[in-house]
């Protein structure tokens, strides 16, 4: 007899309507097995809260906008030698989430600063806790927005409040008012109360660049993110590089030898 019917309405009722994606196969696998009942409740309770988990899941991964799916997995720490290994793993565990510790991430363009931010913020997600990606200009931009419309206020405490921002490409444009004082704001609502990750071309004594108007400002900014912050260098050759042709068209001797030179 399938219980479907019996069951769906007051599935629902109970907002439990999950277990009948499953609910025929699990009853299936009780008749075939002989499993106990409270075996059989045990199936599909842990069903429901498998889809559940799944849910929020997508959801997080939904509202953290990362540009693409980057994972750890997937980054090619072969082209880094140098990078810290070890830290990056240890990132990945999430305890700088419950320390409330930023993240500073730099090097030159092209060597994965971006994918190991979001690779990192992927790993967030997947541990339960809401991210937000965003570039700096992105932020800056919404912030400006948010005061033209008299939500400034409200727009500011929600990107406080979240557990991990990732800030992308700080100091890629300098940072005029009101962006410095927007920024500086953020930092400062955030500092030992959530984890930011920030990602930059920059070289660390070459932040205070990005407030080019405020140096006083660049000094309160940054003196909060680099306050008990892990440090990531990623020096290594741009993932963009061109590809080369197999057969390339061979040059005359006095050519070959300028490109050689050069």
């Amino acid at each position: 007899m399938n219980p479907a019917p019996e069951l769906g309405p007051q599935l629902k009722q109970l907002r439990l309507s999950g277990i009948l994606d499953s609910l025929e196969a699990r009853n299936r696998e009780a008749i075939h097995s002989k499993l106990a009942y409270t075996d059989f409740l045990a199936l599909l309770i842990g069903d429901e809260v498998a889809r559940r988990e799944q849910k929020k899941f997508t959801s997080r991964l939904r509202r953290a906008q990362f540009r693409t799916t980057k994972t750890l997995d997937q980054f090619d720490f072969e082209r880094l030698p140098h990078l810290n290994r070890s830290l990056v793993h240890d990132l990945a565990t999430g305890r700088y989430l419950s320390e409330k510790a930023p993240v500073l991430i730099v090097g030159p363009c092209g060597t994965g600063k971006s994918h190991l931010a979001q690779a990192l913020g992927h790993c967030a997600v997947r541990q339960g806790a809401d991210v937000v990606f965003t570039t700096c200009a992105s932020l800056t931009q919404s912030l400006n927005a948010a005061r033209a419309t008299g939500s400034y206020e409200r727009k500011l405490a929600a990107l406080a409040r979240v557990p991990l921002l990732i800030i992308d490409d700080f100091g890629l444009k300098p940072l005029r008012a009101p962006a410095d004082e927007d920024l500086h704001d953020l930092i400062a609502e955030r500092y030992e109360q959530a984890s930011t990750i920030v990602t930059s071309n920059l070289d660390f004594p070459e932040w205070d660049q990005a407030f080019p108007a405020n140096r006083l400002l660049a000094s309160a900014s940054l003196d909060r993110l680099r306050h008990n912050a892990y440090c990531l260098v990623l020096d290594g050759q741009s993932y963009r590089a061109p590809k080369q042709l197999d057969n390339p068209v061979k040059s005359g001797p006095q050519k070959a030898a300028k490109s050689t030179q050069s």
